[in-house]
């Protein structure tokens, strides 16, 4: 990865240029335009989410990140229960269609410990340079060290082939409320 900039463990000054970026990032992601069907929805309630998602967890020196934000690996590591709190400012439907997203997701992860990658996000300007991989890559040292899977999901299918080439496989799959593939490391 000749040329990658420093990968450093992001702080809360980071976080502005963080959730714009992963808010560019996804736009078109299946999980988010089920929960935020509408284009006004998206830009209103998107960088709440993402803003919480950060905000859980900068204090525990799980989130790496490249260039001013520009890609972004949000981790959590096995700790237990990585839920959302219900009340981050969200409307009532999209609190509704994230309950059911979550509770979907955790009836299919592991029961075992296991680090998690939550949010892999790259700035569309920046993608195609492997800042991803780098930034994933951190967090999966981190579990190795720790002898622990990591895990991580995706509603993509095309994404489903890129983390196969980087080592993944699929360990469990869902379809309701969309199709989605739960991956391990």
């Amino acid at each position: 990865m000749t040329g990658i900039s420093e990968i450093t463990v992001a702080t809360p000054a980071d976080r502005e240029p963080i959730v714009e970026s992963l808010v560019a990032a996804f736009l078109g992601d299946p999980v988010l335009r089920f929960v935020f069907p509408g284009e006004d929805d998206y830009r209103r309630e998107a960088p709440l989410l993402f803003g919480r998602l950060f905000d859980k967890r900068v204090n525990k020196a799980t989130i790496w990140t490249i260039e001013n934000g520009a890609s972004t690996a949000i981790w959590e590591p096995p700790t237990g229960g990585d839920t959302l709190p219900g009340d981050i400012g969200l409307s009532t439907g999209a609190a509704e269609r994230m309950a059911a997203y979550d509770d979907a997701l955790h009836a299919a992860l592991p029961d075992e410990p296991f680090w998690y990658l939550g949010v892999l996000g790259t700035r569309p300007s920046a993608a195609g340079r492997r800042l991803g991989r780098a930034v994933m890559a951190t967090g999966l040292r981190r579990a190795a060290e720790d002898g622990l899977p990591a895990i991580l999901e995706t509603s993509r299918p095309s994404n489903v082939d890129l983390y196969r080439r980087a080592g993944w496989t699929v360990a469990a799959e869902f379809q309701a409320p969309l199709q989605t593939w739960v991956m391990r490391r």
